[in-house]
């Protein structure tokens, strides 16, 4: 509905209606979202089309019926169960305490020059370190079971989320920090009020590169010293040559990375929903 009054200057223009808001753009979003929502549709079945194309042309690629199969047989004996259980209990562990001593150190090293001068070289020296390549040593010191795979997920997420998490913190824009300041704000306030909310995108991009790095050093720690989880499960199927086996196993790292990455997204737009994206 349109209703208009003038007030000697100009027409004072209200639209009221179920799907816009004073200013039209309320519709936009829901309109951005459900496009991207079909093009997510479209990437997906076309990827399954080339995959059934490529396995019907002579490659050595199980069909994606038979990697169905597999997965179907795998959950009716509980083997996909306890895999998934397995896998997905170590990376959530290594995961959180990976970040959230990320976020620590990564703050302390952007708030004061000292820590940051006695840390940095040290973080920086590890990060050139595969986490993978630790492994061999942490399999002497702490043995082959859940503690070695745990810590190298940890190594590999927090190396990955503190150096972003210290990076969002030095490039608070500093007009911010003064002008508190200026109101009277002590450094526990500002630190709060002004240097987190204003770290939060980058603490959410670097746990998100993060739980990538997560999953790529459980399944390479699994394939050394597990006796249950995904990355076992595709050793032991190598071993016989059960391509359906390892396509399942690749598919449900896949699939759970892609629902905690996106689990992560929807955490990031309602903690920076302040912030204007595009």
């Amino acid at each position: 509905m349109r209703s208009e009054r003038h007030d000697g200057r100009r027409p004072i223009v209200a639209v009221t209606s179920a799907g816009a808001t004073r200013d039209g753009n309320a519709p936009a979003r829901p309109r951005k979202n459900r496009t991207f929502l079909v093009l997510n549709i479209i990437s997906i079945v076309a990827g399954i089309a080339i995959w059934w194309g490529l396995s019907l042309a002579g490659l050595q690629f199980p069909t994606p019926v038979e990697v169905v199969s597999a997965a179907w047989k795998m959950t009716l004996d509980g083997t996909l169960a306890t895999d998934v259980g397995a896998s997905l209990g170590r990376v959530l562990a290594g995961f959180a305490l990976g970040s959230v001593a990320a976020v620590i150190v990564g703050f302390v090293m952007g708030w004061y020059t000292v820590a940051r001068g006695l840390f940095e070289p040290w973080i920086q020296f590890f990060r050139t370190i595969p986490p993978l390549a630790m492994l061999p040593l942490v399999l002497v010191l702490m043995g082959i079971g859940e503690s070695p795979k745990i810590f190298v997920i940890f190594l590999a997420a927090f190396l990955s989320c503190v150096i972003s998490t210290y990076q969002g913190v030095v490039n608070v824009d500093k007009t911010l920090i003064n002008a508190a300041r200026v109101l009277g704000a002590s450094d526990g306030t500002i630190f709060g009020r002004v240097v987190v909310p204003a770290s939060t995108p980058f603490i959410l991009v670097g746990m998100r590169v993060g739980l990538g790095s997560a999953w790529g050093t459980l399944v390479a720690a699994e394939l050394l010293a597990a006796q249950a989880g995904l990355g076992h499960r595709m050793q032991s199927a190598q071993l016989y040559y059960d391509l359906p086996t390892i396509f399942v196993g690749i598919i449900a790292i896949g699939v759970l990375g892609l629902i905690m990455d996106r689990l992560l997204m929807i955490a990031g737009n309602k903690l920076t929903a302040w912030q204007e994206n595009r």
